[in-house]
C-alpha cells in the first residue's frame, strides 16, 4: 500500500471522525450528513475523508481526485491509500481480496491519524446481499448476522470503534436523500458486471424477491440482527464452555475432546469463538470435521500442524495455539578469545560458509544435533 498527499490537520482539539469515502452515492450521502451534524451542533471533531485506490480499473485515478476535491469542499482532511492487487484474479476471490485490502488500509490510516471512530456507508440493501451471500457459502449463525451496526477494529496498538449509521437505511432513502440535496457522486462501472456475485444478487436476485415479497430487503436485514443476538448469546455459552478449556488464549486438548465427546455442538461453537478471539475467518464443516479426526487421532503430547486462514494453528505440550508464521536469519557477532560465552569464530564461520561446510535451509521439523562425538 502507498500513501498520499495529506491535507494540513486543524490545531483544534476534539475527536477525530473519518468517514471512508469511495466517491459513490453511499459514502457521499454518508460524508454530507456528517459535516452537516458537524456544523449544526457545532462540535470541536475534526473529520477526516479517507479513501482506498484499488487501481483496477482506469477510472480509479479520476475517483480519487473527486474525493480529494469533496473533501477540500468539506474543508475536511484528506488521505488516501493506493492498494497492489496485482494478479489477483488468479490468486483467487478478488472481490474478498479487496476486501480485506480496504480494511487493512483504513486500519493504517486509522492508526496514522489517531482515529477514534470510523464510519462506513453500508446501508440496508448492502446488509441484505450480504445475507443472501452468506447462506449461498453454507455460512452459520455468524456469517449470517452479516454485518453489525458497531464493532471494534484494531489499528496498530489501538482499537478503533467501526460504526456503519446507515445500516437501517435502504438504497432507495439514500437517493432521495442526495437528489434533494442536490449531491453529486460517481457510478462505478464494475457494480453493473454480474460475473461478481454480490452484483449478480443485486441486479437479479433482489428484484426478483422484492415482486414476490416488497419488504424483501428489510426482511433479510432484519433477520441479520435477530441472528446477531443468536450469535451474542453463543459467544457467552463459548466463555462457559471454556472455563475449563481455555488457557491463555490457547485451547487444552484433553478438555476440549472431553467436552466434544460430550456435546459436540458446543465444542464446535467453542473452537469457533477461539478463532474469532484471534480475529480468523470461520472453517468450514469439512474442515473442522478434519480437525475433530486429527485431533483423536494424535497423542496429546504429539505435535500437529494446520494451516487456516493463512495462520498456523499448533498443537504442542497438549495445548492447541495459534502463531503467525516467521522468517528469521543467523546473526553473527564478534567475541572476544576469553569470553566465556559460547560461539564459533567469525572467521571460521566465514571459511565454512565459502568451502561450503555450512548449508542453510528452512526448518522441516524433526532435525537433530549432535553436541559431542560419540554422543546420542
Amino acid at each position: 500500500m502507498a500513501s498520499s498527499r495529506k491535507s494540513q490537520q486543524s490545531p483544534k482539539s476534539g475527536k477525530r471522525i473519518a468517514v471512508a469515502l469511495s466517491g459513490g452515492l453511499d459514502s457521499v450521502v454518508l460524508l454530507d450528513t456528517v459535516c452537516k451534524a458537524q456544523a449544526k451542533n457545532q462540535t470541536n471533531n475534526q473529520i477526516f475523508a479517507f479513501h482506498i485506490h484499488h487501481g483496477l480499473q482506469k477510472p480509479a485515478d479520476d475517483w480519487l481526485i473527486f474525493c480529494e476535491k469533496l473533501a477540500k469542499q468539506y474543508k475536511i482532511h484528506f488521505d488516501f491509500r493506493l492498494l497492489h492487487l496485482d494478479g489477483a484474479e488468479e490468486q483467487g476471490n478478488i472481490e474478498a481480496r479487496a476486501r480485506a485490502g480496504r480494511f487493512e488500509a483504513l486500519a493504517e490510516l486509522c492508526a496514522e491519524h489517531a482515529i477514534e471512530d470510523l464510519l462506513l456507508a453500508h446501508h440496508q440493501n448492502d446488509q441484505a446481499e450480504t445475507v443472501l451471500l452468506q447462506l449461498l457459502r453454507g455460512a452459520g449463525v455468524a456469517g449470517l448476522a452479516a454485518m453489525s451496526e458497531v464493532r471494534e477494529l484494531s489499528a496498530g496498538n489501538k482499537t478503533v470503534q467501526l460504526w456503519r449509521p446507515l445500516i437501517n437505511q435502504s438504497k432507495a432513502e439514500l437517493e432521495v436523500y442526495a437528489k434533494a440535496n442536490k449531491l453529486k457522486w460517481i457510478e462505478d462501472p464494475s457494480n453493473q458486471d454480474t460475473q461478481y456475485r454480490r452484483n449478480a444478487i443485486r441486479k437479479k436476485i433482489i428484484p426478483l424477491l422484492e415482486k414476490i415479497q416488497p419488504d424483501a430487503v428489510a426482511s433479510l436485514s432484519r433477520s441479520a440482527k435477530v441472528l446477531a443476538e443468536a450469535q451474542t448469546l453463543l459467544d457467552r455459552l463459548a466463555i462457559q464452555d471454556g472455563n475449563t478449556v481455555l488457557e491463555q488464549g490457547s485451547l487444552k486438548v484433553k478438555s476440549l475432546l472431553a467436552l466434544a465427546k460430550k456435546d459436540l455442538p458446543a465444542a464446535n461453537n467453542l473452537v469457533r469463538f477461539w478463532l474469532k478471539s484471534h480475529g480468523l475467518a470461520m472453517p468450514s464443516q469439512e474442515r473442522l470435521a478434519s480437525w475433530w479426526k486429527d485431533l483423536n487421532a494424535v497423542k496429546v503430547d504429539a505435535k500437529l500442524e494446520w494451516l487456516h486462514d493463512e495462520i498456523t494453528i499448533r498443537l504442542w505440550r497438549g495445548l492447541l495455539q495459534i502463531s503467525e508464521a516467521k522468517t528469521g536469519e543467523w546473526t553473527f557477532q564478534k567475541i572476544s578469545t576469553k569470553s566465556k560465552t559460547p560461539g564459533l569464530p567469525a572467521k571460521w564461520v566465514q571459511e565454512a560458509i565459502k568451502n561450503g561446510q555450512i548449508s542453510l535451509k528452512p526448518r522441516v521439523g524433526s532435525e537433530k544435533i549432535q553436541i559431542k562425538p560419540n554422543t546420542p
